[in-house]
C-alpha cells in the first residue's frame, strides 16, 4: 500500500473513502469530522441523534455520500472516551477500519490525522501511528493457499490529509518510521506463521543474511564445528534429536564506530519447531511451536528496521536456532550438558530448551563484551498462567534497564509487565549431579527459567522477555490480525532509538 500525506480539504479529495472519527459522548462534531458532516448536509449529527453514532471505541459506520462531496464513502471511526484516548487507539481504528474497507473492495483511502487536533497528539507520533495501523491490520500470511474466489484484493493508497502545509514535514517523517516498524514487524509474524518445513534453522539464517544485506548491517553465522569449539554444549544437546543443524545467527549494526564500548545485545529463542522433544508435549495444537522462534524472528526484524533508522548506537542480535526433535541421538532427561560459561547442566525435562539456546547466547553475548543484553523467547507456559495473552513478562538485573523497555513497549502499545526476581527462586533449579537443572517444577516456572538465565547474563545488564503468551493471537483485534502478532518488534526498536538518543 502507498501511503502519502496531501495538503487541502478532505471533502475535496478523490478517494473511495474517507476516515473521520468521533469521541464518545460528542453530540456535535467539531474539526474535520465537522466539515464533512457539514458537507453532507448534518448527516453525522443525525446519526448521532438517532443513536446510530456514538462514537463508542471500535465503532464503525459507513455513510455513502451518493455525489454530495467527491469521496465516495465516509466512514465514522469511534475513539472511545477521550481521557482514554492514546496513539494505541488511533493504530486499533486504523487497522480495523483498512479491514473493514479491503472487505469492501475499496482501494483508495484518505484519512484525517486522528489524535492531532482535539487529541492533543503530537503530529509526527500520529501519522507513525496511522501508517503502523494500517499496514498492520492488513497483513495477512497467505503465500501456501491458491486464489480465493471472496478475495476483493488489497487496498493500493492511504492518503493522510493535514489542512495546514506547515504540519506536512513532521507527518511525513512519522508516516516513514511508522512504516518501517509496520514491515519489520510483518516479517516478524511472516516468520513465525512460516510452516516449520519451510522455517528450519538454516532458513532463518538466509533470512538474516538477505536483512543484513538489504538493512547495511553485518552476518557471522556459527555452525557446529565453532559453537563446539566454544563450547556451546547447550545448544548443541538441543539439536541432537534433529537432522537440522542448529545455528547461531549474528547480526551486527555499527552506528557509533567511535565509542565500540556502547554495544547493546538483542538475543532471540530461535527454536523453529518445538516438538518438546524426548518430553514430547500433548499432541492438540502442537503445530503452534513454529512459532517457538518468535523471540529469534523479532530480534531479526528489529535489527533490519534498526538498520534502516541509523540511530548513533551500536548493536549486536543473537539467534540461536535449532529443532527440539524426538530423536534417535536426542538428548535425553537426566543428561547432563556443559555451556559455554563452563556450568553444567542437568536435563530434567527436555522440553526446556528454549533455556539452553539462551544460556549458550548469552554466554557468547558476554564473551563480546555486550554492554547491556534484552532476550526475547517463548520460553514458559507459566507466563501464560500468569499475564494471559494480554501482556508480556519482564524480568531483569537492572532496574533501570528494565524500566527502559517497558517504557518502550507503552510507546509501542505492547503491554510489559515486570515479574519478581527474588533469590529464593533460585532454590527449584538446584541440582544433585550438576551445577544446576533446566527447570524447576511447576510453580513460580517463569521466574525459575528467568533465574536460570540469569546465571549466564551474570553481572551484565541485562532483560528477559517472556512473550509466551502474546505472540499469537486466535482472532483478529484491531491491528492485530490472527496467527503470528509480532510482539515484542516494535518495543525492541523503541528501546534501541531511545538509547540512542540518551
Amino acid at each position: 500500500m502507498d501511503i502519502s500525506v496531501v495538503t487541502g480539504d478532505i471533502t475535496e479529495v478523490e478517494a473511495d473513502a474517507i476516515i473521520v472519527n468521533l469521541f464518545k459522548g460528542v453530540k456535535r462534531p467539531g474539526g474535520a469530522t465537522g466539515a464533512v458532516d457539514k458537507a453532507l448536509g448534518g448527516a453525522i449529527s443525525g446519526l448521532i441523534d438517532d443513536g446510530e453514532i456514538t462514537g463508542k471505541k471500535g465503532e464503525i459506520v459507513s455513510i455513502h455520500t451518493l455525489g454530495r462531496i467527491k469521496p465516495k464513502r465516509v466512514v465514522v471511526a469511534g475513539l472511545g472516551e477521550g481521557d482514554k484516548f492514546t496513539l494505541d487507539t488511533v493504530r486499533e481504528i486504523m487497522g480495523a477500519v483498512s479491514r473493514h474497507l479491503r472487505a469492501r473492495g475499496v482501494k483508495k483511502v484518505a484519512t484525517i490525522v486522528h489524535g492531532a487536533g482535539i487529541g492533543g497528539m503530537d503530529p509526527s507520533g500520529a501519522a507513525q501511528a496511522i501508517a503502523e495501523g494500517s499496514l498492520l491490520g492488513l497483513y495477512r500470511f497467505d503465500r501456501h493457499r491458491a486464489e480465493n474466489d471472496e478475495d476483493k484484493g488489497e487496498i493500493e493508497e492511504l492518503h493522510i490529509v493535514e489542512v495546514d502545509p506547515a504540519k506536512v514535514p513532521a507527518l511525513e517523517s512519522g508516516w516513514n518510521k511508522g512504516k518501517v516498524m509496520a514491515e519489520a514487524t510483518m516479517m516478524a509474524r511472516d516468520m513465525a506463521n512460516e510452516p516449520a518445513n519451510f522455517m528450519t534453522p538454516s532458513h532463518m539464517a538466509d533470512v538474516a543474511r538477505q536483512v543484513a544485506e538489504e538493512s547495511g548491517l553485518e552476518l557471522e553465522v556459527l555452525e557446529q564445528e565453532q559453537m563446539e569449539e566454544l563450547g556451546m554444549g547447550a545448544i548443541l544437546g538441543v539439536a541432537k534429536g534433529s537432522r537440522e543443524p542448529a545455528k547461531l545467527i549474528i547480526l551486527r549494526y555499527k552506528g557509533d564506530q567511535d565509542d565500540p564500548s556502547r554495544n547493546l545485545g538483542l538475543v532471540g529463542k530461535g527454536v523453529t519447531f518445538d516438538s518438546g522433544g524426548i518430553s514430547l508435549k500433548p499432541a492438540a495444537n502442537m503445530g503452534e511451536m513454529k512459532g517457538d522462534m518468535s523471540g529469534g524472528a523479532s530480534v531479526i526484524a528489529a535489527m533490519g528496521a534498526i538498520g534502516r533508522l541509523r540511530p548513533k548506537v551500536n548493536v549486536t542480535g543473537l539467534i540461536p536456532a535449532s529443532e527440539n526433535l524426538p530423536g534417535g541421538s536426542a538428548q535425553k532427561p537426566g543428561d547432563v550438558v556443559k555451556a559455554m560459561n563452563g556450568k553444567t547442566i542437568e536435563i530434567e525435562n527436555t522440553d526446556a530448551e528454549g533455556r539452553l539456546l539462551l544460556a549458550d547466547a548469552l554466554s557468547y553475548g558476554r564473551k563480546l563484551g555486550l554492554s547491556s543484553m534484552v532476550d526475547v523467547a517463548t520460553l514458559t507456559g507459566a507466563i501464560v498462567i500468569a499475564l494471559g495473552h494480554v501482556t508480556s513478562g519482564a524480568f531483569g538485573n537492572d532496574q533501570a534497564l528494565v524500566d527502559r523497555v517497558i517504557e518502550a513497549g507503552k510507546a509501542a502499545g505492547e503491554k510489559i509487565w515486570q515479574m519478581p526476581l527474588f533469590d529464593e527462586y533460585k532454590e527449584q533449579n538446584k541440582s544433585d549431579v550438576a551445577d544446576m537443572k533446566n527447570t524447576g517444577g511447576r510453580p513460580a516456572g517463569s521466574i525459575t527459567a528467568a533465574q536460570f538465565l540469569s546465571e549466564f547474563s551474570e553481572d551484565t545488564p541485562w532483560v528477559h522477555l517472556d512473550i509466551a503468551g502474546t505472540f499469537m493471537t486466535d482472532k483478529n483485534r484491531g491491528y492485530m490480525t490472527k496467527g503470528a502478532t509480532g510482539v515484542p518488534v516494535r518495543t525492541l526498536i523503541n528501546y534501541v532509538l531511545d538509547s540512542a538518543a540518551s
